[in-house]
């Protein structure tokens, strides 16, 4: 497959045509640099380049553009280059509008002295840890480039933009799930009169076991209900098992799907470690 370069955006963009005559947007470090337009860039030479070939992405990602200094772009399309590179995944290729306008707007904040905290932020390093990690090299990457300071709280919105990207779902989506989770936690905390330290491995499992149980719900997935353990729980820990139902009723009303009884057994064993454990 070949390209044919129709319009040179800058050095790092350009708009070409692919065998099919579709439209697709390249995206490159230096993939403009002293090229022509109806000049042709072969597949071999498309290695590290981006295609955006989905019609409403090319759209949004053109419309972008002009707002984006080309130094700044340029480090962004490294930055995406290395999250393609430690993930190994076929990444919605949605993350190049979406991640792009979320850092423009992040450094163009700093720059006003306006920086926003992230409250979810213990809560995206726990629910995503892998993401968090490549999350953590990509601002390193922003601020040392860049010459800038993007907070701690900037590696949490990036590492929802990059599970967003590989399990190609919203990031909205997955920042609301986030959201409601550590809503979750707080309602814990406050029946059991306790504080979870943020860095424990409880805190960690406690996170993990919403975040699959949030998943399973999501997909409908349903797990087995073990009957006799159910009666026995109920019996022997009420408040965690009632705590139990008023966790799978708040994720009910926000992600509008049933939740199977079984994830309130499991629910309570979890409940139950964790209040003998601050006993």
């Amino acid at each position: 497959m070949a390209f044919k370069i129709k319009k040179i955006l800058n050095n790092n963009v350009l708009i070409a045509q692919d065998d099919s005559r579709k439209e697709v947007v390249l995206i490159g470090k230096g993939i403009g640099f002293k090229r022509q337009t109806e000049s042709i860039i072969k597949q071999s030479e498309v290695e590290k380049l981006f295609v955006l070939r989905d019609q409403s992405e090319q759209e949004q990602f053109k419309k972008l553009l002009p707002h984006v200094e080309e130094d700044l772009l340029k480090i962004i399309i490294s930055s995406i280059e290395l999250i393609r590179e430690r993930t190994e995944t076929l990444l919605n290729e949605h993350i190049h509008v979406a991640l792009t306008d979320h850092l423009v707007f992040a450094v163009n904040r700093l720059m006003r002295g306006m920086a926003i905290s992230n409250p979810f932020l213990l809560e995206t390093k726990a629910l995503y840890p892998y993401e968090y990690e490549i999350a953590k090299e990509v601002v390193e990457l922003i601020n040392n480039r860049a010459h800038i300071y993007l907070p701690e709280g900037e590696i949490g919105f990036v590492a929802l933009h990059i599970h967003s990207a590989m399990v190609n779902r919203n990031v909205h989506e997955i920042n609301a799930h986030s959201q409601m989770i550590g809503k979750l936690i707080h309602l814990i905390e406050s029946q059991f009169d306790i504080e979870i330290d943020r860095e424990s491995i409880d805190y960690m499992r406690l996170v993990r076991h919403l975040r699959y149980t949030v998943e399973r719900v999501v997909r409908g997935e349903r797990v087995e209900e073990p009957e006799k353990i159910a009666l026995l729980l109920k019996e022997e820990y009420p408040l965690c098992y009632n705590l139990s139902w008023k966790l799978i009723k708040i994720m009910q009303q926000t992600l509008k799907k049933p939740v199977f009884d079984a994830e309130a057994v499991y629910l309570t064993m979890h409940l139950q470690r964790i209040q003998s454990k601050m006993k």
